[in-house]
């Protein structure tokens, strides 16, 4: 491509290819129309494919690999992670993994027609971006419809200084070159629990520090005081609550000092700040095209994903919360077919929660304080993993399932797990409420045995058995 006054048309432009804007682009193309997609990496797939999910994810397989040899072992062989140990040894498998998966979207744009431009997006006008390739090329590439996808970037604030190299942030703690020995964790959000919880079983010694009470103070509370307890039983390993941070500094031979405004110092050879992520819109020139970001640091958007610009939608990270992959792949699809005013199907807002910790966390729909808000006549039914006997051959019986039940209708508000396989798991809940199931055809159904899907069936009756007691006569 060389630079050119003429400008290239398509119906929808799609300016980044992570999660939203790769099922953006496939969308537009399904309809019909002609599509760009504008990524500056040089692969497609954007941090969730290379700095993010997948990366994390093949950490934390060996992390949960290696805690359950040294919980089944423990009792007859001393086994521990070389404290020398290189970190890219760990995730030896991520190179094939983030390969196949970009070759894999390559493939599916490809397929469908999607043209590819690799270079910087930045807005000449609502309508028309100039695209800087690597060359230093540019070309005008305009779209009567424009996506924003560019995803997000760690947020980090100045008073702490980070180096990547005793100081990381999200996008780059795997760079590092050896598992540390301590690691003090800024932040209790999905980032850095994850983190925090990964590092943990791999032997770190891991201090988590933020200002909340708990860690994913948004989810339910009886999944996260469980998430706590098994994190905190880790030797060295603690949660600092409603804790402030003063300062963090290098201290110029071994350790990263992080002083709280307290008084209270932590000393630790690695530091992840994780305290959130802002819109990647830096370098766009979005108030060209009339767009600001608010007080948060992204783009706001209505339900359909459609800016203050009727024709500019913006999908992904780049509009915050949920921040999730599988949300932004929804909000990718949904904007498109609210631009093209095609049909958008039901149960687009029914998307699980998940969070790769150790061990997981998957919810959906309501949890029991939210259904309460709400005004349902909540029930709660309960499964304890040692309840189950998958639970005890697979050493997983911390876990619990929690179904909110409205019974009043015998419905499924919501559903909360955590333990291993709880984002699987959750999914079963997901199919019952999309199909207005009651409760009790969980009840009714037959399970494998043993499995830890077992665990819904145990959790209805627990409901079942509370609702019929409600309704049982008191006394003579």
């Amino acid at each position: 491509m060389t630079g050119s006054d003429e400008a290239l048309h398509f119906d929808v432009v799609v300016v980044g290819s992570g999660p939203a804007g790769q099922k953006a682009s496939i969308q537009s193309a399904k309809a019909g129309r002609s599509v760009c997609i504008v990524e500056q990496e040089a692969d497609v797939g954007g941090a969730c494919v290379h700095r993010g999910t997948i990366p994390s994810k093949t950490l934390r397989e060996t992390a949960r690999h290696l805690s359950e040899l040294r919980r089944r072992l423990g009792r007859h062989l001393r086994f521990e992670v070389p404290r020398d140990l290189q970190l890219a040894s760990l995730m030896e498998r991520m190179d094939g993994v983030v390969k196949a998966h970009v070759e894999y979207q390559s493939r599916q744009l490809l397929r469908n027609g999607v043209t590819r431009i690799h270079g910087r997006a930045r807005f000449l006008d609502p309508h028309a971006f100039e695209v800087t390739t690597t060359r230093r090329e540019t070309r005008i590439v305009r779209g009567d419809i424009v996506m924003l996808a560019p995803g997000s970037r760690p947020r980090c604030p100045d008073d702490v200084p980070v180096d990547h190299e005793h100081v990381y942030d999200s996008d780059s703690i795997l760079s590092m070159s050896y598992l540390p020995e301590s690691l003090t964790v800024l932040g209790s959000g999905v980032i850095a629990t994850e983190y925090a919880t990964i590092f943990a079983a791999l032997g770190v010694e891991v201090t988590m520090i933020d200002r909340a009470v708990r860690p994913l103070a948004f989810l339910d509370r009886e999944m996260t005081d469980r998430l706590l307890a098994a994190f905190e039983r880790h030797e060295g390993c603690t949660f600092v609550r409603e804790a402030k941070v003063a300062s963090v500094a290098w201290n110029g031979v071994d350790k990263v000092v992080t002083r709280l405004a307290n008084g209270w110092t932590v000393a630790s050879e690695k530091v992840l700040c994780a305290l959130g992520r802002v819109a990647n819109v830096e370098g766009l020139a979005i108030e060209r095209a009339g767009l600001a970001v608010n007080r948060s640091g992204h783009l706001p958007v209505d339900k359909d994903g459609r800016t203050a610009v009727p024709h500019i939608f913006a999908v992904g990270d780049v509009v915050g919360q949920p921040s999730l992959a599988s949300a932004a792949m929804e909000q990718g699809r949904r904007a498109v077919r609210a631009a093209l005013e095609l049909p958008r199907p039901a149960g687009g807002d029914l998307i699980p929660t998940g969070v790769y910790a150790l061990p997981e966390i998957g919810s959906i729909g309501l949890d029991e304080q939210a259904a309460i808000a709400a005004g349902l006549d909540v029930v709660v039914g309960r499964a304890n993993f040692a309840e189950i006997a998958r639970g005890h051959i697979n050493g997983n019986e911390d876990g619990l399932l929690k179904l909110v039940v409205d019974a009043a209708t015998r419905r499924i508000a919501g559903c909360q797990v955590v333990g291993e396989g709880a984002t699987e798991l959750v999914h079963v809940a997901q199919m019952a409420m999309a199909a207005e199931a009651e409760v009790d055809t969980f009840v009714e159904r037959v399970f494998n045995f043993p499995t830890m899907a077992e665990a819904y069936r145990v959790a209805a009756l627990d409901a079942v058995g509370r609702i019929e007691a409600r309704r049982a006569p008191v006394g003579p």
